[in-house]
């Protein structure tokens, strides 16, 4: 007798494998950037990637992921972006799930032709997972 978990068989593995490693080339989670940057090279400090914090400067004031940078969507003009060397990846955030914040700036980076991951979970998710904050 079906219930409501198995009343609709799962997919074949091969397309749950495809779904979900489509969806993790799009997407990181706070305990990835948080391994990333415990384990960045020691004599750079760089985790691989550029984290973007794209809330608005005050947001970002009164508490963001340590190693982040502000810059709001607005900001990310082609100039800007040219700053980084080609090929760099970029991982953006906003508030948490509430928010589509980091989903805008990724569609918008992407649209400038740059390697970008949302990470899921924003501020709300890094909180959550009890890591802190940098201010200021």
């Amino acid at each position: 007798m079906p219930n409501p978990v198995t009343a609709i068989p799962p997919a074949p593995a091969a397309e749950v494998a495809a779904h979900y490693a489509r969806r993790l080339a799009r997407e990181t989670d706070c305990a990835d950037v948080y391994a990333a940057f415990a384990q960045a090279d020691h004599a750079t400090g760089d985790p691989g990637f550029v984290l973007l914090d794209v809330r608005g400067p005050a947001l970002y004031a009164t508490g963001h992921v340590p190693g982040a940078l502000n810059l709001p969507r607005g900001k990310m003009t082609p100039r800007r972006m040219a700053e980084w060397p080609a090929g760099t990846v970029f991982v953006v955030y906003c508030a948490g799930p509430h928010c589509n914040g980091a989903d805008k700036a990724a569609l918008h980076l992407a649209g400038l032709g740059l390697p970008v991951k949302v990470m899921i979970g924003g501020i709300t998710g890094w909180v959550d997972e009890g890591f802190g904050l940098a201010e200021g």
